[in-house]
């Protein structure tokens, strides 16, 4: 007999997790290779339009502002089918990010009310009429929006503006001189009714997702029914409720229809919300367009590299803010 062979270690058997030896299968078949290469091409191609399009906005940009007379970011006017043109997108990026505020304002601290309600309190013979409404004000499309706001909207706010002027009006934001409500501050009215189904929506559908246990645990222990949705349905649905408030502004930036009619455009940036007048970058390119020249059109469309950067650095932030709160973000439910 062989001593050495006989005394040898004997190697211990290899054993693999259930995810390993999944993860193994996985590899040799065909529908996962090519549901892999799918995916895979798919964010590619996303990344390669997304670069196609900045380029795009960045090359017609650089032609329109190399003409420009007179400071693109900070200039009050626009007469780009001038010689020379001069254009600027001061009063566009004001009217565009207050009009914004004010609809997230208005319609973030509605929708999760709403959604909250449909979910912990309404029974589900009401909850489920009134989540059918809340989809079908999504589908309406954004033009009916505006002749709403236009012929409802717009000549009914005169009371609420009259109210707003006799509590607030000394703080100049909302001092009224009695024009036509064709303002920022009812474009910010008809944005939040826009975007609120979209925000409900999701914030439903997180608020469900909450834990079951840690709600019957909260309720075991005493715990009220807002007490119950303060201490653990809020902070769980804390990050979905943010990603659908950035769903709702990426809308109310980019909106042109409804915008466009329901304000009544210029070019100076009012102290008093109230008073008729702005503009935004959307509602600027969708009215000019079609009479613009060549510097005209590309001066617009570097309008619209403006509102390009200001979205996704607003999305860059919210995705920020979840990643910073990953113990709100329910993967360790």
């Amino acid at each position: 007999m062989d001593i050495s062979t006989q005394d040898a270690p004997v190697p211990p058997p290899t054993t693999q997790t259930a995810e390993q030896k999944r993860a193994a299968r996985g590899a040799t078949r065909p529908g996962d290779r090519i549901f892999l290469g799918l995916s895979r091409g798919s964010g590619i191609l996303l990344l390669v339009i997304m670069a196609a399009i900045a380029v795009f906005l960045t090359y017609r940009a650089a032609l329109a502002i190399s003409e420009d007379e007179a400071n693109f970011l900070t200039a009050f006017e626009w007469e780009a089918n001038a010689d020379p043109p001069k254009f600027g997108i001061a009063v566009l990026a004001y009217g565009t990010v207050i009009s914004s505020i004010i609809a997230m304002v208005i319609a973030v601290p509605i929708s999760v009310g709403i959604a909250l309600f449909i979910t912990h309190y309404a029974p589900r013979r009401l909850g489920g009429p009134i989540s059918y409404v809340i989809d079908l004000l999504a589908a309406v499309p954004s033009i009916v929006y505006g002749l709403w706001g236009a012929l409802v909207l717009v000549p009914h706010m005169d009371g609420l503006f009259g109210w707003l002027d006799s509590y607030f009006g000394w703080t100049g934001i909302f001092d009224w001189q009695g024009g036509p409500a064709r303002s920022l501050f009812t474009v910010g009215i008809l944005l939040a009714i826009m975007i609120l189904p979209i925000v409900t929506n999701v914030s439903r559908e997180v608020f469900r997702q909450a834990p079951q246990m840690h709600q019957e645990a909260a309720l075991a222990l005493g715990a009220t029914r807002w007490e119950v949705i303060r201490m653990s349905v809020l902070p769980f649905g804390r990050s979905g409720v943010i990603s659908a408030s950035m769903l709702g502004l990426g809308r109310a930036l980019g909106e042109t229809m409804a915008v466009a009619t329901v304000l009544s455009p210029s070019f100076l940036i009012e102290t008093s919300l109230l008073d008729p007048g702005g503009g935004t970058f959307a509602q600027n390119i969708a009215s000019k367009f079609g009479e613009a020249t060549e510097t005209g059109r590309n001066a617009l469309i570097a309008s619209g590299l403006v509102l390009f950067v200001i979205t996704l650095l607003v999305n860059g932030a919210a995705r920020a803010i979840i990643a910073r709160r990953k113990e709100y973000s329910g993967a360790n439910a």
